[in-house]
């Protein structure tokens, strides 16, 4: 039997970056993926394919520049799935060719099939040739997520489809339902309503992301209404249907029925472990496959490790990413530092949002005493410039210390410019950071210059 001094579940950000890592620290590893190819849904179904699909939405449909052109401008008049597809199948093969490289040049072994727990320090690989046993002193799970299922919503991958299978439609419909407001939801709403869908979203909670600023998803709800999309909150499905005629009905909890060409299920995420046989390694996954883990990622296995969306909140490639690294380099004995509250979120609606820290709701609940300051993309040349005039930049501060408390932004660009903000927050800044430097001129960056003399001058009010 072949032992490794690490095996690595799952070829992900999570699982890529805990195998480099250890490899790195000069062990010897193995990475088992169960598809044929190497990247995991991030890079195969997931994150990459509809960040690709969202810039070719931006690009064909000319999106961006229709404030300066007028509302009709186009790039390509008629859309079509392949045309989306194109791009997409361009940037996985090259996300694929990255990740096979890295893992060649750092000497990890990769095993194709699907693996299972045998004991605690043995896995199974099984494929097409068969099953090999191997095992290890230390392991990694990263085995991702999979879109959770219901059995009132009957996906059949051409007009109910799951968040995996949207590329897999043969043509873009008129009017699609979207079930489930979160991230994923909320962004294919705004890919297809910027194509001229006419999407209706179902949420069930009150307002879209929840764990966002109130203000920017305001914002944001704004646009999507603005682009004619029907929100339907505090709304559940009760069961969906194909009718005789071709279009998908979807009957709602309160009695409303909901008619379109298609229907897109994006209620949430469950783990992929149903084939981990978990119980043979003494590890538990709660009902919605996710599994316990410490503050270094170790499940109740002391050799055991899970990381990456199979743990849970945030589920964010970079937080995977992050979160491979500390687990590999906490088996291998190495001291890694990392703060979970310095992670930034990016969402990539349409306009992009991205924030980091706390957000006014949250500090209003901690009796902090806080100001805001706001800057507008219309007001800086480069917004103008870029044909932006929507979005927005948000500091919140402490109104007694000045440290920087939060950054939320809505706008084209947002998940690049929170970065400087990351970096002043991380630093525990002042507001008086931005006062005090300059930015390049024509930038977005400005909007901190802008924002912070905002926040600035309000307190001068008291």
């Amino acid at each position: 039997m072949q032992t490794f001094d690490m095996i690595v579940i799952g070829s992900g950000p999570a699982g890529q970056r805990a195998a480099i890592q250890a490899a790195k620290s000069g062990k010897h590893v193995a990475l088992i993926e169960r598809a044929e190819v190497v990247g995991g849904t991030s890079v195969n179904t997931g994150t990459i394919p509809s960040k690709t699909m969202r810039e070719a939405v931006l690009h064909l449909s000319g999106y961006n520049y229709q404030d300066i052109y007028g509302s009709n401008y186009r790039v390509k008049d008629k859309i079509t799935m392949a045309d989306l597809a194109f791009r997409v199948q361009h940037v996985i093969k090259t996300e694929i060719d990255v990740t096979q490289g890295q893992l060649s040049r750092n000497n990890i072994e990769v095993l194709f099939g699907t693996a299972s727990f045998v004991d605690p320090n043995t896995l199974r690989v099984t494929n097409s040739r068969g099953a090999v046993d191997y095992q290890a002193a230390k392991i990694v799970i990263a085995t991702g997520t999979k879109p959770a299922s219901s059995a009132k919503v009957p996906i059949d991958g051409r007009r109910i489809i799951n968040s995996d299978q949207v590329l897999q439609m043969q043509e873009i419909p008129k009017t699609l339902i979207v079930v489930g407001g979160g991230v994923i939801g909320v962004e294919y709403t705004c890919m297809f309503c910027i194509l001229g869908v006419r999407v209706i979203l179902v949420e069930k909670r009150p307002r879209l992301l929840e764990f966002a600023d109130a203000e920017i998803v305001e914002a944001l709800s704004y646009h999507l209404r603005d682009r004619r999309v029907t929100l339907r909150l505090n709304e559940g499905v009760s069961s969906v249907e194909a009718a005789a005629d071709g279009s998908i009905v979807a009957n709602l909890e309160s009695n409303k029925k909901l008619s379109g060409d298609a229907l897109l299920y994006s209620v949430g995420r469950q783990g992929n472990v149903d084939e981990l046989n978990l119980p043979a390694a003494g590890i538990e996954a709660d009902s919605r496959g996710r599994i316990a883990v410490d503050e270094n990622f170790v499940t109740t296995v002391p050799h055991i490790y899970a990381v990456g969306d199979v743990i849970g909140f945030p589920s964010l490639a970079s937080v995977s990413m992050e979160q491979g690294r500390i687990a590999a380099a906490t088996a291998c004995g190495i001291v890694a530092h990392s703060n979970p509250a310095t992670y930034p979120f990016g969402i990539y609606t349409i306009p992009e949002i991205s924030f980091i820290g706390k957000t006014e709701e949250q500090l209003t609940d901690e009796d902090v005493p806080y100001e805001v300051g706001v800057a507008y993309y219309r007001e800086i040349a480069r917004g103008q410039i870029r044909g932006d005039t929507t979005g927005r930049l948000k500091i919140i501060f402490h109104r007694e210390t000045r440290e920087i408390l939060g950054v939320h932004i809505i706008g084209e660009g947002a998940s690049e410019l929170v970065h400087i903000g990351q970096a002043v927050l991380t630093l525990k800044g002042k507001i008086d950071y931005f006062v005090d430097t300059v930015f390049n001129y024509p930038t977005l960056a400005e909007c901190y210059k802008a924002a912070a003399f905002n926040g600035i001058n309000k307190l001068a009010r008291f």
